[in-house]
């Protein structure tokens, strides 16, 4: 691809190069789920049921810090529905749970504080706030057989609007977000997608948006459920290994620079479960460096526990990864 060629994409390639730059980057999933022990909750547990007793969000960040990472990106609302913070538009929030402390104005501010860029991720698939929605849980033992449950899913208008009214929250009461990623957007119609990135996109106009793309090496960006985004996800996998990621893409006969984003958890679980342990000090440099070489950024998942504190077994596994990278010269 000629260097000249500018691209169509809504942000500046100085503007994703330096997003590209950060490099390497804290995933945390923490929420309903942490305290039910699964991953796709039914969104029936009652809001009281969330309730760390130890919960320091800025020991997160600071070992997002101290283990070499730029930015990190929290799970301010999962599949459960509940939300990290006090919404006004539903009532299934901090605020009315085992601990009310506002988690996604405690992670913005000990970013702030600390150096790290914040992100924030807001999940398509909501079980408990439906409006008349399918939601993949709905659909996965439905008799038409299709490829996968979220085939036969769908969000109604008035999700689609609760949608917008919870971003907004998310996006014009804490400062700057410098990651937005919106989570199963194939349950979304392609004109509310549209129309969802172009709102986030004037609420928070530096931000990178995620549409996430789902599993695959990135070799091939499904259009038709994840677009438009700025960046591409590579979810559970590593990049291509015969070119690495491809960042020109050719999309409805436009040029786009689309960086690439691999995500996966420290262990096997996104949300903390007891007994998963962290991945060998060997396999977690295996990965950062298989990132690196091949021109995506690294995402790691690193879950907080049922106290809300990182895990001293992860903690340690990070520090083990930033010591071998310090001794091969990456700063």
């Amino acid at each position: 691809m000629d260097k000249k060629i500018k691209g169509n994409q809504r942000l500046s390639l100085a503007k994703l190069q330096a997003w590209e730059k950060l490099g390497y980057g804290m995933f945390i999933h923490f929420g309903m789920s942490t305290f039910e022990g699964k991953e796709l909750p039914d969104g029936q547990t009652p809001s009281t049921s969330y309730a760390p007793d130890k919960l320091d969000v800025e020991q997160w960040v600071s070992v997002a810090r101290d283990a070499g990472m730029k930015y990190a990106v929290l799970t301010a609302k999962h599949v459960a529905g509940h939300c990290l913070w006090p919404s006004k538009q539903t009532d299934y929030h901090v605020g009315t749970s085992g601990n009310k402390t506002n988690v996604v104005e405690a992670f913005v501010k000990a970013c702030q504080k600390k150096g790290i860029m914040p992100g924030l991720y807001y999940c398509s698939w909501d079980n408990h706030h439906r409006f008349g929605s399918r939601t993949p849980s709905d659909t996965q033992h439905d008799e038409e057989k299709l490829k996968t449950p979220v085939a036969l899913s769908f969000t109604s208008r008035k999700y689609q609007d609760f949608q917008t009214a919870q971003l907004e929250e998310l996006l014009t009461q804490y400062g700057k977000i410098g990651e937005v990623w919106v989570d199963i957007p194939c349950v979304l119609p392609r004109c509310y997608r549209e129309e969802l990135y172009n709102q986030i996109a004037t609420w928070q106009p530096e931000t990178v948006i995620m549409m996430n793309n789902g599993f695959g090496d990135g070799s091939n960006y499904p259009v038709d459920k994840a677009w438009p985004a700025d960046i591409m996800a590579i979810e559970r996998f590593l990049p291509n290994s015969q070119n690495g990621h491809v960042a020109w893409r050719e999309i409805e006969g436009e040029k786009y620079y689309m960086p690439g984003e691999v995500c996966d958890p420290i262990g096997k679980e996104w949300f903390y479960v007891d007994g998963d342990k962290p991945r060998s000090a060997e396999e977690l440099l295996g990965m950062y460096l298989v990132c690196r070489s091949r021109h995506t950024n690294l995402l790691l998942d690193v879950p907080p526990d049922k106290h809300g504190v990182i895990p001293k077994m992860h903690v340690n596994a990070l520090m083990r990864l930033r010591k071998n990278l310090d001794k091969l010269g990456f700063k």
